[in-house]
């Protein structure tokens, strides 16, 4: 066997796990959907008569998540980048990431613009890790501070109980990783600490990274919120914006094309949770995913299209 046989091995099989994956979800969705047809069909009948001002709104917030994108990605990287093309890119790469789970599709894309726009594949990566990681640990401190203006609603138990576990979870997993890792991986995360400490050097870019992530997360917040604003669904909205939070987060544990099947059941399951009828929880899945994947996956998937064309990715 080949070097290349032997990378390629792996990858198949994690394609292949991942393709199981995301297959078994969507049929386990699909008789879901199948089962609770009456209430999706209720869903969908509420939300055609749904307040057309709130879904205006709603869908201008979710309008908005691209610039924010732009705006984090070009806080990631210390050169500066086109900003029509950079917008496009994250548009095209939100087109893309709901074809192919775990945020492949979108991933693949940014790594190609970031490419031909002249940095190098390494100096890419990192800035698509700096991206991500800044983004969940904007997601963290939101639910730190939704979770305690809203206490009861995670049923989590006691700070004074869990904290003590979770870091000395946390020291031994630091403690096995630093065992673990080799002299390659070590220098790879040097270069990646290099690069981040250089972003922080420069405030404006530390800014739009920061901003920008904490933008994107608010505004998807935004629209589940206009959405049961649009249903009359009388939830209070840091309660709205917390389930969001939560929902997405355990919908990333199953990583299906957009969430597809995960984050429609964990919404629904949310919302129910804390009270919303069911046809109601339908209609703000609805609304929601037809805002954000639905409606702009045809325009995506084009301007994707015109942007290989033109060679900018």
């Amino acid at each position: 066997m080949t070097s290349g046989q032997a990378v390629a091995a792996p990858t198949r099989r994690r394609l292949c796990g991942q393709l199981a994956l995301t297959v078994a979800v969507l049929t386990v969705a699909g008789c879901l959907a199948r089962r609770h047809l009456p209430v999706l069909e209720t869903g969908a009948v509420r939300l055609a008569v749904a307040d057309q001002g709130w879904l205006l709104a709603a869908g201008t917030a979710a309008a908005a998540t691209w610039m924010c994108s732009a705006l984090a990605q070009q806080g990631a990287v210390l050169r500066p980048l086109p900003p029509r093309r950079l917008v496009a890119a994250q548009f095209a790469a939100s087109a893309a990431g709901q074809l192919l789970p775990a945020g492949l599709g979108s991933g693949a894309v940014n790594l190609r613009f970031l490419m031909r726009c002249g940095l190098s594949a390494g100096c890419a990566a990192t800035a698509l890790a700096a991206k991500a990681t800044v983004g969940g640990l904007v997601r963290a401190a939101l639910v730190a501070v939704l979770a305690t203006a809203c206490p009861g609603v995670l049923g989590l138990p006691r700070p004074s109980a869990l904290w003590p576990a979770a870091a000395l979870a946390a020291l031994a997993l630091a403690v096995l990783l630093g065992t673990a890792l080799r002299p390659r991986c070590r220098r790879a995360l040097a270069r990646v600490r290099a690069d981040i400490r250089a972003i922080h050097a420069r405030p404006h870019r530390a800014a739009a990274l920061w901003g920008g992530s904490l933008g994107f997360v608010v505004l998807h917040a935004l629209v589940l919120i206009a959405v049961t604003r649009a249903v009359a669904l009388p939830l209070a909205p840091p309660l709205v914006a917390l389930l969001y939070l939560a929902a997405s987060s355990a919908a990333a544990l199953l990583p299906t094309p957009a969430g597809l099947g995960s984050l429609d059941a964990a919404l629904a399951f949310a919302l129910t949770a804390s009270g919303a009828p069911a046809a109601a929880a339908a209609s703000v899945v609805l609304g929601y995913r037809l805002l954000t994947v639905w409606l702009p996956l045809v325009p995506g998937l084009l301007v994707l299209a015109v942007l290989v064309r033109r060679g900018a990715l």
